[in-house]
């Protein structure tokens, strides 16, 4: 007799719980939290080690309530004018805990950027929400303030990336144009974008490259486009195989970290990895599923004629999302492998991250991924994954109903929270694992400036595999990591202090074209085994 699907996920269920790490380099899981009271859409860590999540306001209730009688009204809500429980909460990620916040208009499907003094600018969304900028400075009492009509135009499915001069560049979001925050005299308007109309205006990738442009890719088609002059500076070669990466077609892309920051010309990779086939959208409103793509294309866009690689994943995937990890590696996590990104349209979840090591090409069955020890919770539509301070990587959502939707569902709506722990923080590298001790976290940094770092070790050092990285978090949702960025700083002059602490010279990045200014993540990385990170500013 033919189980049903649900029979055969509960026996996968089983599986899967069955299987333990104890393989030390294929990572580990630990649920944080049961339930946060909310599902996570958006994320985004800030400087004060707390992660601001949010979903939307217009389905109802959620599980969390907002403190001290506060209530939301609001007229305009499509589900409850009168509302009293929260759609945004700050956890700290130090002491594992929740506190609720109040966000007045919707967030659905909206976008992020962090200022370069730290804080959150949140723009978009749906209904009373599509033209509001929510603004979060990072304090332990602060909640959102909210300016209504911040944005010219209504934006639903936008775009942020942070620009050189500390300006957000809002793109798309079911429209034609872009626009910036904050204004000023000159850029209180919107600037069409004929790109966009020309293939899709819902998340496309968007990367700050190298001299101070922006690679945009919308489905299948890929530009270098200027901002300032508003014309497309060069047009990329084709994806291979044509087929779509970008909303609801939804693969994931990352920058590849930047290295050698002190040369004339500083070389950028990105790498666009999974996605649906045309037509997918389609057929998955009749019940017909279509395998995802298991293909990722890397690009290296300051070349003058560049060309793409074609690199096979061990498992095709939509709705995944891609981390960069300290030591420059990449996680691949979450999403599905059937499907695509919707509302009940995703089937299959691919339970097993993979890490995908850029500079080890081929290192492992004639691959450059790594398949890891699986967590055994969907993480369908709606999830997300954002990297810590401390190294893991927090994983969060999955709700793709129109409501909360917890029985009854093959993929119930997710409130949880989880930490994946990569091998570099298995216990047997601890010898392996330094501290920073200085430069003291928050510091203040300029561009060009030559530092000294110093740090401690318990195990000898390597000097030729010591890298020092900065780390700008991203905003993540709907598998793209907006502003995520990884630069691996130069160093030399390793020296010995005392028989376990060390010290070296650092230079940081000349350009804000390089990092563009605000708060990153400082790490040590010592035979590929980072240190925990600390604060910096650069600006």
């Amino acid at each position: 007799m033919a189980l049903t699907p649900i029979i055969c996920f509960s026996f996968l269920f089983l599986i899967l719980n069955s299987i333990t790490s104890t393989a030390a380099s294929l990572g580990q899981w630990n649920l944080l939290q049961q339930s946060i009271g909310i599902s996570a859409m958006h994320m985004q860590l800030l400087n004060n080690d707390r992660v601001i999540i949010f979903d939307r306001t217009d389905f109802g209730s959620s599980n969390l309530s907002l403190p001290d009688g506060r209530c939301r009204n609001n007229t305009n809500d499509f589900a409850l004018q009168h509302d009293c429980s929260a759609h945004s909460a700050e956890y700290d990620v130090l002491t594992n805990s929740v506190r609720p916040l109040m966000v007045q208009t919707d967030t659905w499907c909206s976008s992020g950027a962090v200022s370069p003094d730290g804080y959150l600018i949140q723009t978009g969304g749906f209904n009373d929400g599509d033209r509001a900028v929510r603004v979060f400075q990072p304090c332990s009492t602060c909640d959102w303030q909210e300016i209504p009509n911040g944005l010219i135009q209504r934006r639903w499915y936008p775009t942020n990336q942070i620009l050189p001069d500390g300006r957000v560049i809002v793109i798309g979001g079911q429209q034609n144009n872009y626009e910036f925050y904050p204004k000023s005299t000159s850029t209180n308007t919107v600037f069409n974008f004929t790109f966009l109309e020309q293939t899709s205006n819902l998340y496309p990738f968007v990367h700050l490259n190298v001299d101070g442009n922006l690679f945009i890719f919308a489905y299948n088609k890929r530009i270098l486009f200027n901002y300032t002059s508003n014309t497309v500076v060069q047009t990329f070669p084709a994806f291979p195989g044509y087929q779509p990466r970008t909303y609801p077609y939804t693969g994931s892309s990352v920058l590849l970290p930047l290295k050698n920051l002190q040369q004339s010309l500083v070389e950028a990779e990105v790498l666009i990895c999974g996605g649906a086939t045309w037509g997918s959208d389609q057929v998955a409103i009749s019940g017909t599923f279509k395998d995802a793509l298991d293909t990722c294309g890397r690009i290296r866009i300051t070349d003058p004629n560049p060309t793409w690689t074609m690199e096979t994943m061990p498992f095709a995937r939509v709705m995944g999302d891609m981390t960069l990890l300290p030591n420059g590696q990449v996680l691949i996590i979450n999403g599905a492998a059937k499907g695509v990104a919707s509302w009940e349209y995703g089937r299959d979840p691919v339970f097993y991250p993979v890490l995908y090591q850029p500079d080890y090409q081929k290192v492992q069955n004639g691959s450059s991924f790594q398949t890891l020890n699986p967590s055994s919770i969907p993480r369908m539509y709606h999830s997300t994954a954002i990297l810590l301070r401390d190294g893991r990587v927090l994983v969060g959502g999955s709700n793709p109903h129109q409501y909360y939707n917890f029985t009854g569902v093959l993929f119930p709506t997710e409130l949880s929270l989880e930490a994946f722990s990569p091998a570099y923080l298995d216990s047997e590298f601890l010898g392996l694992r330094p501290t920073i001790n200085t430069p003291a976290s928050y510091a203040k940094l300029t561009y060009g400036q030559q530092m000294e770092l110093q740090f401690s070790v318990t195990s000898p050092v390597n000097e030729s595999m010591i890298e020092v990285t900065m780390v700008d978090p991203s905003f993540t949702t709907h598998s793209f990591s907006m502003n995520q960025r990884l630069l691996v700083l130069d160093g030399s002059n390793v020296t010995a202090l005392t028989n376990s602490s060390y010290a070296m010279d650092v230079t940081t990045p000349n350009s804000a074209f390089l990092a563009p200014p605000g708060y990153y993540l400082l790490f040590l990385v010592h035979q590929d085994i980072p240190s925990e990170g600390i604060w910096v500013q650069i600006k």
